[in-house]
């Protein structure tokens, strides 16, 4: 059986690896809650072949980031939108300091 390469998929935090019931059992979650979050827009999980969810590492911390606002009692859709903001605020941040360090102030 041949082995797999370095840095391989199994780096790769966008690689969709685990089925929703071990996604859910990851989190803490049940199956039914990530398949709120992929109908509230908040995570799109790839399918199989056989049509069966699949989600990657970065969706699960995604999905946990909701799990934890819900189980404060943020109501599911709020708790998506909160994070939705919160990525594109992190972005925005991002984007600020490549323009700064691209274009330090003239003294």
């Amino acid at each position: 059986m041949p082995r797999p390469e370095t840095g391989h998929r199994f780096d790769d935090d966008d690689y969709p690896a685990y089925t929703v019931g071990a996604a859910a059992e990851m989190i803490g979650a049940t199956p039914a809650f990530l398949r709120a979050l992929g109908q509230a827009k908040l995570i799109e999980p790839l399918r199989s072949e056989g049509g069966h969810r699949r989600y990657s590492r970065y969706q699960l911390k995604i999905a946990a980031r909701a799990r934890e606002l819900v189980d404060e009692g943020t109501p599911i859709e709020s708790a998506c939108r909160i994070i939705i903001l919160e990525d594109q605020l992190e972005e925005a941040q991002r984007i600020n300091e490549e323009l700064r360090a691209a274009d330090p102030p003239q003294k």
